[in-house]
């Protein structure tokens, strides 16, 4: 084989789609695995933003390419909705649409890192962040959380060097459903205004959150020199069940943004254009099937938390806030099943119980387990009740 690059090379497959295929072809093969690895809602996408998406369609309104950082009726929606929920004024001109979230990271590290320079990555982290580093020739730096999958100022500082030049946070966390408080995310924003780093705030899943106000406070409500060094990335696919339409957005900096779209240009040219009409529909309609989405989320939590903190070897302590997802330490359970790593006991899992989830190790945390409970309350018990079996069996 001929030579490919070194960069290419370096970058591991997506742990989550990996688990998730491999449930699929366990499922192909008849056998009944309950897949709570995927990482996205179970919902349809609205009724309203398919018909206006229709609508559009008939209309010939998507037909034809779009300017680059998006249709400016969706942009100024993404100001809009800021405003109207975080009390945020941005510009339409600050506001970059891509082909997902993941796009908007990617372009994002592309325009942002140098060789060799350095990104912060609190862990847990999304599995993407450190491989996206690396694509653009940067080097992901793992920051270990304290016990409660948070970090402070004072763990960034030892990790910091004078190659650093961003920190990512993701806040509701991807794995853990963790949701830092406005005094944490100021705290953290000052030292990175302190340190003159770029900012990149995650914040797909800040709707969903639970037993506290929504939407959660933004890294750009947290005064302007916050703002400043910040990059928001968000986008439909969580709060509105529309993983499929590939919409995503970044908000920051005027001449960022422009950048980003240059480099943008280059990669996709555009964003489909049927998918920012359901975007723009989504973020200017009713908002109701997102309340309701949300109140299941949070019955389905409320009902498995307390199973899975009862399971023997799996220690949560902390109920999540946010997401939809729960990231048990399983140390002791992989001791009471002879399980060198967490991959051999997710293997286990997934032979034994048939219940896929994935291994901490691919959030930058071994001896976790993330699992999602974005399927229905019924196939959730199922799979609690299997689990249970299969740490009771000998």
């Amino acid at each position: 084989m001929r030579q490919l690059s070194q960069r290419a090379q370096a970058v591991r497959p997506s742990a989550t789609l990996q688990a998730s295929q491999r449930a699929k072809d366990l499922q192909a093969g008849g056998v009944d695995v309950i897949n709570l690895g995927v990482g996205q809602p179970d919902f349809p996408t609205p009724a309203p933003i398919k018909a206006a998406t229709i609508e559009a369609i008939e209309q010939n309104q998507v037909d034809g390419y779009t300017a680059t950082p998006g249709v400016l009726p969706l942009r100024q929606a993404v100001a809009d909705r800021l405003a109207d929920t975080q009390d945020v004024h941005v510009t339409a001109n600050q506001v970059v649409v891509t082909t997902g979230a993941k796009l908007a990271l990617y372009a994002l590290f592309q325009v942002l890192i140098d060789p060799g320079d350095e990104v912060l990555l609190p862990a847990p982290y999304w599995v993407s962040y450190a491989e996206q580093v690396k694509l653009a020739g940067g080097v992901p730096v793992e920051v270990a959380p304290t016990a409660s999958l948070k970090v402070t100022p004072d763990q960034l500082e030892r990790a910091v060097t004078a190659k650093t030049v961003a920190i990512v946070l993701n806040s509701p966390q991807n794995p853990s459903g963790v949701v830092y408080t406005p005094a944490e995310l100021q705290a953290i924003g000052d030292w990175a205004v302190q340190h003159d780093l770029w900012i990149v705030a995650d914040e797909i899943y800040g709707e969903l959150v639970y037993d506290q106000p929504t939407p959660i406070p933004s890294m750009l409500t947290l005064g302007a020199a916050i703002q400043d060094h910040t990059i928001v990335i968000n986008g439909v696919s969580k709060t509105y069940a529309m993983t499929g339409w590939r919409i995503g957005w970044a908000v920051g900096p005027a001449d960022l943004m422009a950048t980003m779209t240059r480099a943008l240009s280059h990669m996709t040219g555009n964003t489909a254009a049927v998918s920012q009409a359901a975007a723009l529909a989504a973020l200017t309609g009713d908002q109701a099937p997102v309340a309701r989405m949300k109140a299941s989320f949070k019955e389905r939590l409320d009902a498995v938390y307390p199973l899975l903190a009862a399971l023997p070897g799996f220690d949560l302590p902390q109920k999540p806030a946010g997401a939809f997802y729960l990231f048990p330490d399983v140390q002791a359970a992989m001791a009471a099943k002879h399980c060198a790593t967490t991959a051999d006991l997710v293997d286990r899992i997934l032979n034994e119980a048939h219940v896929a989830v994935v291994a901490g190790e691919a959030f930058g945390l071994p001896h976790h387990l993330r699992i999602s409970y974005a399927t229905d309350k019924a196939t959730l018990l199922t799979a609690m009740a299997r689990l249970k079996t299969f740490m009771e069996n000998e």
